[in-house]
């Protein structure tokens, strides 16, 4: 069969939030298949054979099925490029340890050009993918070669410069089970849960709660020592030495064996116990004092190494450690030894691994086996043990297990330092005991690492992400608004900025301090804050990471709801004045009005069930939308009989619509009704009346958001409005 050209990637659109496809981020894609239109996967020979040899996962897809071998089915049965590549690309984020299930691909009006989409939470992995599941594609469809492993490997490398570590990670998902928001801030690990004023900020294991003068005092480990012992902490007898000949000194004064460690080091880098020679301790000063700003020489205790982690006060989790030795075998030498203890799965060089690789090479390694009197190349007698590490292996769950009153000095060493989330690295005989003459807490540490917790080498993992995220956010009964202010999305076109900045003025009248993003600028507590347009997913992001916002009012398009996506995940009001535009469309593939129902609902999509959806009753394709709300509805008509309203009062005792009657504005509730004002008396300052549905839809969503009909009235007779450039709300 002569070889076939390529598939070409007309463009590519990451949608960042909720969109026409899913709730969650997606890579849209747009494919040409070009003369593979005619070929589809059962007209390929071997085609079939060479995916599922290279991805015999594929199998796992259900695919539009149902069932275990779903895909496989629409491949022997002959399905299009596009689909397969979808599947193709969310198999190998499977490989590359990335769960991916989401995918669709839908062909447009234009003969043999699709649009296909895939879930991934960040764009240059799914770039990464898309590049490769490509690659593979083409190499099965013209019988050529393919090497999986680089391509795996491309994918995970993009993984692991761009996903959040294990410690963030944690806890973002433990936010995400609670419906939290997420916004991540940098390329790093900053991130922001939830919206606006309602916020907290994490970075690691430390929170905008973790104060910055605590951390300075964890630190400084000597400091941190003399202010626990103060207290009535128990810490091993230690003092900060300047040189080698100082640390010897030192040593004799507290008596033999010492540790030694840098003041201000972390992850147990540079620290070396139990010492008795002057030699060993003059070469240990030498290996902690690259590791911080200053070395201690302290008392060493005999005991095992334990890590406490302490959360709002409380023992969340702990753990202990165990000494790293290997074994001889009589013809083995220990580098060997030690490479195939190198192997062990949890073992390897990044934070997934619980474990670090042993390193033969690292000062403190090369130390103990100076004090053993072997080295790298030597071979070790049969049964022999070698210790390679005894610290920085506290990776053994004992949570269960740790006494009340070792719970208490934990919790007490951190309310000292100042920390709302500490680790700490505790010296026990016995975490069962209680701590007096059998242990002493060797350091506080802010930020601590949470992977051991996570995944233990024995034992049962830790919801430590859940516990700070309650420590963050601490549960009530209206948990569901946790790190949510209201939020008030608006899409259509007529006169929506109008309508958003008017009801950012109704609610800042109630008491919030209200954000607006819209087409025509931002305003912050009535000020503006820019004039550039911001009815777009850049404007909503700024606005719902301001600190300041107590309630979001934010305009969108139908353009930016295809091109973007939603900045938000979900909205307390969710308005649609109309469904216009779509003659601006053309070029999503939108070319007749009933096309728009599938973009605009997804405003709808997105409401709150203990929200509202506002709609226009006179528009029949937007009061159509009610079906789709997850919350309230309430209608909007300039006609006191329309038939949709009349239903919806009468369908729900409590169904409510804003409606015109005669000349009066009126608030329905089921039968019940009241008058708000006129038309006339509902005017803007000077007497100047607005666009009708347009006060009606600002209205209906006042009262949507509790606010009182009163306000809403006198709010109404106050708003100075003015599209002029600098103009305040």
């Amino acid at each position: 069969m002569a070889k076939l050209n390529d598939i070409q990637l007309l463009r590519t659109n990451f949608l960042r939030g909720p969109s026409v496809w899913t709730y969650r981020p997606v890579l849209e894609v747009w494919l040409d298949l070009g003369e593979l239109e005619d070929y589809p996967s059962n007209k390929i020979p071997g085609l079939n054979e060479r995916l599922t040899s290279w991805l015999p996962d594929l199998i796992e897809h259900t695919c539009g099925v149902g069932e275990r071998g779903g895909f496989i089915q629409r491949l022997e049965g002959g399905t299009w490029m596009g689909h397969v590549l979808e599947h193709v690309i969310i198999e190998l984020l499977n490989l590359a340890g990335l769960p991916a299930e989401f995918g669709q691909t839908r062909e447009i009006s234009q003969r043999g050009v699709y649009r296909m989409v895939f879930r991934c939470p960040e764009e240059a992995v799914a770039r990464v993918a898309l590049e490769y599941g490509h690659k593979l594609l083409m190499a099965a469809i013209n019988d050529e070669p393919f090497d999986l492993k680089p391509a795996i490997h491309a994918i995970k490398t993009a993984i692991n410069d761009r996903y959040l570590g294990p410690s963030t990670g944690c806890i973002v998902d433990a936010a995400a089970e609670r419906r939290i928001p997420h916004i991540r801030l940098n390329d790093g690990n900053l991130v922001q849960l939830g919206y606006g004023a309602a916020q907290r900020r994490i970075w690691t294991a430390e929170s905008d709660q973790t104060s910055a003068i605590a951390e300075g005092i964890a630190q400084d480990k000597d400091f941190t020592k003399r202010l626990l012992a103060a207290c009535g902490v128990p810490v091993p007898e230690g003092q900060v030495v300047a040189n080698a000949d100082e640390a010897w000194e030192v040593a004799q004064e507290i008596g033999t064996p010492v540790t030694v460690k840098p003041s201000d080091g972390n992850h147990a880098r540079g620290v070396t116990l139990e010492l008795h020679d002057e030699a060993d301790i003059k070469a240990a000063f030498a290996l902690a004092e690259p590791e911080g700003s200053e070395v201690i020489v302290e008392r060493f205790i005999d005991g095992v190494e334990h890590r406490i982690l302490v959360v709002g006060g409380k023992v969340v989790a702990a753990t202990k450690g165990e000494t790293v030795s290997v074994y001889g075998n009589g013809t083995a030498t220990l580098g060997e030894l030690v490479d195939v203890l190198n192997q062990d799965p949890r073992r390897g060089p990044e934070q997934e691994y619980p474990l670090d690789w042993i390193n033969l090479e690292a000062g403190a390694v090369k130390l103990e086996l100076k004090r053993q009197n072997v080295t790298a190349g030597s071979v070790i007698p049969k049964g022999q043990a070698v210790l390679l590490q005894r610290n920085g292996n506290m990776a053994i769950d004992c949570t269960d297990e740790v006494h009340p009153d070792v719970a208490y000095y934990a919790a007490l060493a951190a309310k000292i330092v100042g920390l709302d989330i500490a680790g700490m690295d505790m010296i026990l005989k016995d975490v069962s005991q209680p701590m007096q003459g059998q242990g002493a807490i060797l350091e506080v540490n802010a930020g601590p690492g949470l992977l051991m917790h996570l995944k233990p080498t024995n034992g049962a993992p830790r919801p430590v992400g859940m516990a700070i995220a309650d420590h963050l956010f601490p549960r009530s009964e209206e948990d569901n608004d946790a790190g949510r202010i209201p939020i008030v999305g608006v899409v259509g076109t007529r006169e929506n900025a109008f309508v958003a900045r008017l009801v950012g003025w109704l609610l800042q009248l109630s008491g919030k301090r209200t954000g607006v993003a819209s087409s025509e600028g931002m305003f912050l507590a009535n000020r503006q804050t820019q004039k550039t347009d911001t009815a777009n997913w850049a404007g909503a992001h700024r606005l719902l990471t301001n600190r300041l916002a107590e309630a979001a009012v934010i305009q969108t398009t139908s353009r930016s709801i295809l091109e973007e996506g939603l900045a938000y995940d979900r909205c307390l009001i969710g308005v649609v004045t109309d469904m216009d535009g779509y003659e601006t469309l053309t070029d999503h593939d939108v070319h007749e009005a009933g096309q728009m129902r599938r973009v605009i609902r997804t405003q709808i999509d997105v409401v709150l069930s203990h929200g509202a959806g506002v709609l226009n009753a006179d528009l029949p394709e937007v009061a159509e939308l009610a079906e789709l709300c997850d919350g309230e509805v309430i209608l909007y008509t300039l006609d006191a009989d329309n038939a949709a309203v009349a239903a919806h009062r009468q369908a729900q005792e409590n169904g409510r619509a804003v409606l015109v009657k005669g000349h009066n504005v009126v608030l329905a509730t089921g039968a019940q009704e009241r008058v708000l004002g006129t038309l006339d008396t509902l005017a803007l300052p000077g007497g100047r009346r607005p666009d009708t549905p347009a006060l009606l839809a600002a209205i209906a969503t006042a009262w949507a958001l509790d606010i009182s009909p009163d306000l809403i009235g006198a709010g109404i007779k106050t708003f100075e409005y003015s599209t002029a450039a600098g103009a305040t709300a």
